[in-house]
């Protein structure tokens, strides 16, 4: 296959290692939450890690079940009645995203701004760092990986879990916490280390917690971690209980209406939370490449009904399991396709050792990435080469998405945005530098490629605020569009307005279909015959333009 490489294949495995360490829990964790099997969970992260990444065009991008879906798919259970027609509503789900990505829906990421993303990423860091602090401290009330924990009642649990937290501190959890955050640092700072390019550093550490708390329970230390605390992997005595951790999907509930509803529903949370990743892991890529998605959009839909016909959860490509990726040095596909094929021999081989990692290790991992991802240099970036409205809106994103859950939050940042950028139509940069022109001036406003209404507002205050005695060039001859109420509107000023204070305005380069007639002695046409421009060093009397004139090229919002 063409997006195949082995040029990063060392850093490929180690990253898709350090990924199976965080989606393993995460898979756990998201089953119980949604009410689902635990096993389902892995069947979810399997399929995920292979069947989308070989499927996928991302090479970053990492799959799993998503916490977004936790709610969807518990409540989803409880209305369908059983899980087997859930499972069907998930292989109908994967069904919808099939037609999309042939539909090209997957357009629509294309305009999600970059101010969003950066803040949704930040967000989730936030997030990471915030539900992650209980499991560092031994407090495990959150379900891991559930970074938007939603109690019985509907109330947003992640504050009122850190104010319990400091009543349920284990300091057994707190020494594993601390030796692998700093094992986890050396690999980061110290140069001997960084070197080491074939061990990932949070394979160290979380063998140093598997070995710390096995110390611990040696010694009868009352800071022996519980198996409570951590990692809870089914484990089968035979192959006939193996066999039977898989359910199918009840093919008799399809004409439940219900069905059909929770089907589209999964297909429209999971498809708009994947397109916001692949932007995510877009603008994470140190390489610089770019996803197809729509062809990402049909990977997840074949991996939706893979999973929900062997008994597995539905899908998303997943922000934390992909920033994972790419801060462990994960370049190609290969990293996400690896952690799945680690997820399969780890539950085959060695499910008891897997139950010894304790939760603290994997919380320092977990605080690592969302620190990387909220990192105040990002907000000191965004406020220094920002103008206020991209930084404004990167907050507003910021904060929604903390104190809501993503889409919501995502969906505020937009509104906010879509406001700063509208207003920006309307506010031009001259206002701030109207003292550079005085009166007797030669002032020259060059007009977008294309002009629509959105411009409207902003050449008729230009006008309002153009100074006395002046020789206005409008210039058109970049020009391909003009909306139709702009056209009127110069026509008029050029007839009238500008007459009222003795403003001689030139017309440069309006094709024929644009031609303005001369309705007034201040307006100079600046057609040729046959509808070609005039340079507009041809302006009046052979009259070179200034260089001092103005370039409202700042109104190019088109």
């Amino acid at each position: 296959m063409k997006n195949f490489t082995t040029k990063y294949l060392k850093s490929d495995i180690k990253a898709g290692l350090v990924v199976f360490l965080v989606a393993l829990p995460l898979c756990l964790g998201i089953a119980l939450a949604s009410g689902a099997p635990l096993f389902s969970g892995i069947i979810s992260g399997v399929v995920a890690g292979i069947v989308v990444g070989l499927l996928s065009g991302s090479q970053l991008s990492v799959s799993g079940p998503a916490a977004g879906l936790t709610a969807i798919v518990l409540a989803a259970i409880a209305s369908l009645g059983s899980f087997e027609a859930f499972l069907l509503a998930g292989v109908l789900a994967g069904l919808i995203q099939l037609v999309l990505g042939f539909l090209k829906a997957g357009v629509l990421s294309n305009y999600l701004p970059s101010n969003v993303i950066e803040g949704m990423l930040a967000a989730i860091g936030i997030i990471i760092i915030l539900s992650q602090l209980p499991h560092a401290v031994g407090f495990d009330e959150m379900h891991e990986g559930d970074y938007f924990y939603i109690n019985a009642a509907g109330e947003h649990q992640i504050f009122t879990t850190l104010a319990n937290t400091v009543n349920f501190i284990h300091p057994g959890a707190v020494i594993v916490v601390l030796v692998s955050l700093a094992i986890l640092i050396a690999f980061l700072k110290v140069p001997f280390l960084k070197k080491i390019k074939s061990i990932p550093g949070a394979l160290v550490a979380v063998l140093s917690g598997i070995a710390i708390n096995e110390i611990f329970k040696a010694t009868g230390s009352s800071l022996a971690i519980s198996q409570d605390h951590l990692v809870s992997l089914p484990v089968p005595e035979t192959m006939g209980q193996f066999w039977n951790q898989f359910s199918l999907p009840d093919f008799g509930q399809i004409g439940n209406i219900e069905v059909w509803v929770v089907a589209i529903t999964i297909a429209a949370v999971a498809s708009i939370e994947t397109l916001l990743c692949i932007e995510a892991a877009d603008k994470m890529d140190p390489l610089k490449r770019y996803t197809n998605t729509n062809r990402e959009l049909k990977a997840q839909g074949v991996g939706n009904m893979i999973s929900c016909l062997i008994g597995g959860i539905p899908i998303t490509s997943v922000i934390v399991r992909t920033s994972a990726n790419v801060s462990s040095g994960g370049r190609t596909k290969i990293a996400a396709i690896a952690h799945g094929f680690f997820l399969v021999f780890a539950v085959l081989t060695i499910p008891a050792l897997l139950n010894k990692i304790p939760l603290a290790s994997l919380a320092a991992v977990l605080l690592v990435v969302g620190y990387k991802l909220a990192s105040p240099r990002i907000f000191v970036h965004m406020w220094h080469n920002s103008k206020k409205f991209q930084f404004i809106p990167f907050v507003v994103t910021v904060i929604a998405v903390v104190m809501t859950d993503l889409l919501i939050g995502v969906g505020i940042g937009m509104v906010v945005s879509i406001y700063f950028i509208l207003r920006g139509n309307v506010k031009l940069a001259y206002f701030f530098k109207k003292d550079k022109h005085n009166e007797g001036e030669t002032i020259h406003m060059e007009l977008a490629q294309e002009v629509s209404f959105l411009n409207k507002a902003a050449i008729k205050q230009t006008f309002v605020h153009l100074p006395k005695n002046s020789d206005v060039i409008i210039d058109a001859s970049n020009t391909v569009y003009i909306d139709f109420d702009v056209l009127q509107l110069i026509k008029e000023y050029a007839a009238k307005g500008a007459k009222e204070r003795n403003i001689n305005v030139s017309l440069v380069g309006f094709r024929k279909e644009y031609k303005i007639e001369n309705s007034a002695t201040h307006v100079t046409s600046m057609v040729s015959d046959n509808g070609s421009p005039v340079s507009p060093s041809q302006v009046t009397n052979g009259t070179k333009v200034p260089s001092n004139v103005l370039n409202v090229s700042e109104l190019e919002i088109a």
